[in-house]
């Protein structure tokens, strides 16, 4: 409950703080977000990067399995006959 009324309040304070105002922050806040754009593009970017190899190697991973298992099947029919 607590976590709730201070996030509400963190809210409220972020609004008003960026609203043309007393405080005035927003150019500042613009300023910062045309600053950090960059850097979260770069971050998404190694994320996505990551994400796509993991995904290789996991379809890598799934033909390899299917063709032991298809190999492991044509083994015992083999046996069988």
């Amino acid at each position: 409950m607590v976590a709730l009324i201070v996030g509400v309040v963190f809210l409220i304070f972020a609004i008003f703080a960026c609203v043309p105002g007393p405080l005035g922050w927003w150019t500042d806040v613009l300023a910062f977000l045309r600053g950090s754009l960059p850097v979260l593009a770069a971050f998404v970017g190694i994320i996505a990067v990551f994400i796509g190899v993991a995904d290789i190697k996991d379809r890598m991973e799934a033909k390899k399995e299917e063709a032991e298992e298809s190999a492991k099947e044509a083994a015992k029919a083999e046996t069988k006959a």
